[in-house]
């Protein structure tokens, strides 16, 4: 029997992307959106206006001015850039170079700290110190941990003992190091408590039974039966006050008992308020306090004082704006003055604060605007009211926004899905997912009609559509088409980089089918 041989026939198409090979074209156009020259990049990194990074072909360079390579980042990605640090990532770890191209430390690190011109690398439980004031590396051995403190001292820990190695205190062992936001180490030996400067240095030596941090360089201390107020100095630390009746601290509020009886609310340096009759003082805010007396009035007291005399038994008193403070009482709130006097009643259910003589109030679960005299602008009928800036306020109702002028009147009868305001007065809206500007006027600027809007800086607006992206004037002049996959703008250098869109090259080779020769 003769054998049947099967023809098989291979119809092969191979597609060919040449990306893999070429890298992306980018384009830079100069402040007059002329063409100036074009680069080949994968990509471009525009970290400050000082400082670019180019990758091509899985090489990451630090560019220069003219946005030619020049300096290999040898790392794959840019991890973090940490003025002047940039921190590149490579298949071994992490780098460090100088935004001026100097490598200082290899990529084959597991972490690495920055404080200015010092550098803590780790690689597993080992550490390493970088000092560039005398270009060295030195290593610090085994730790448990190691950090820089916000004034740039290193600490490290190895078991119980804490260590300050790059100060005047070399390696002398502490039981205990503890920073805080102040600018002073609270250090613990044998003999009690202290504080140490940034140079390493006691300023307050080691013999307080109890210390602990309360607010910028103030602490709170007991030694000798007495309590301590304690003020950090570079030189010496001062007492600023002392006492032997009892001194609490609890969250930043301190309170002085004398024979038992609350007295006094203590400041960092000494008596905020004297007052006999206290009866109860609640911390509401950063150096605001409720202060409430054993007749039943209650005031808002701040860092300078009173804000609110205590003239009426309120159940409480928030910080105000334009000499009016929102009040609670029986479950209402109005305003007060600083006499503690109604100038609003309590009928609401809540209440902004006055901003441009105007502010929200919520009542029947709908919000409203009400001015300094009581009398109500426009409908109650908002679901959210934001606070008034530049002339508006951003209202919100079923989920749709709305612009209000200071008449309480809607500007923009078209409801928006979102509002955003500008950090210069623009608004950036949306609408069945698409994007546009209104003016500080809140007059269209930028039609609804793009996938994304950013407003880079003044007179330059970067927008996309469709996948492509271009650049607009303030007034909707198409400055740069939608043409290109991104645009970045170099305002260090005052160019414009374009990406340009990729379309790749497919190559089809042709169909090939045949009988194989058979071997005799």
């Amino acid at each position: 029997m003769k054998a049947i041989k099967f023809v098989i026939v291979l119809f092969i198409i191979t597609i060919c992307s040449r990306q893999s090979t070429f890298s992306q074209t980018w384009e830079v156009y100069d402040d007059e959106y002329r063409l100036q020259k074009r680069l080949l990049y994968d990509q471009v990194e525009l970290l400050s206006e000082t400082v670019r990074i180019g990758k091509k072909d899985s090489v990451l360079s630090l560019l220069s001015a003219d946005l030619t390579p020049a300096v290999s980042l040898q790392g794959t990605e840019v991890y973090q850039y940490l003025e002047p640090w940039i921190l590149v990532k490579g298949p071994n770890g992490i780098g460090a170079f100088h935004e001026y191209g100097q490598q200082v430390l290899p990529l084959e690190y597991d972490e690495i700290q920055t404080y200015f011109n010092l550098l803590l690398a780790r690689k597993g439980n080992k550490y390493w110190v970088f000092e560039r004031g005398n270009g060295k590396t030195t290593p610090l051995g085994r730790l448990d941990q190691a950090f820089f403190t916000k004034t740039g001292m290193l600490v490290t820990q190895i078991g119980d003992e804490y260590f300050i190695p790059l100060s005047n205190a070399g390696q002398k062992s502490f039981q205990l190091l503890e920073e805080s936001e102040g600018d002073f180490l609270l250090a613990k030996e044998d003999t009690g408590y202290g504080l140490i400067n940034r140079e390493g240095d006691y300023v307050l030596d080691p013999v307080i039974d109890e210390l602990k941090h309360n607010k910028g360089n103030f602490y709170f201390g007991f030694e000798d039966n007495q309590f301590l107020l304690i003020e950090g100095n570079d030189m010496k630390a001062n007492v600023r006050y002392n006492s032997y009746h009892r001194i609490t601290l609890e969250d930043g509020l301190m309170l002085e008992y004398i024979h038992g009886k609350l007295r006094r609310v203590m400041k960092e340096g000494g008596i905020l308020l004297d007052a006999v009759g206290m009866e109860e003082v609640t911390r509401i805010g950063e150096d605001l306090y409720n202060i409430r007396f054993r007749d039943g009035n209650l005031g808002l007291l701040g860092k300078g004082g009173w804000l609110v005399r205590p003239n009426a038994p309120l159940e409480r008193i928030q910080m105000g704006s334009n000499g009016l403070f929102p009040a609670l009482k029986e479950g209402s709130v109005g305003f007060v003055n600083s006499m503690g006097e109604w100038i609003i009643q309590p009928q609401y259910e809540d209440l902004t604060l006055f901003s441009e003589s105007l502010a929200g109030f919520k009542k029947g679960g709908k919000w409203g605007i009400i001015k300094a005299n009581g009398e109500v602008l426009g409908n109650t009928s908002w679901d959210e009211i934001k606070p008034f800036k530049k002339g508006f306020s951003i209202a919100r109702s079923k989920d749709q926004f709305y612009l209000l002028n200071a008449l309480g009147e809607v500007v923009n009868q078209e409801a928006f899905d979102q509002v955003l305001r500008t950090n210069d007065g623009y608004f950036i809206v949306e609408k069945a997912n698409k994007s546009g500007i209104l003016d500080p006027a809140g007059k269209e600027l930028i039609p609804i009609e793009f996938d994304r809007v950013h407003r880079a800086q003044r007179d330059l607006i970067v927008v996309q559509k469709d996948g492509k992206t271009g650049l607009l004037s303030d007034s909707g002049e198409v400055l740069l088409p939608l043409a290109f996959e991104d645009v970045l703008i170099d305002s260090g250098s005052g160019k414009i980089l374009t990406k340009n869109l990729y379309e790749p090259v497919l190559v089809i080779e042709p169909e090939t089918s045949g009988k194989k020769k058979s071997k005799k």
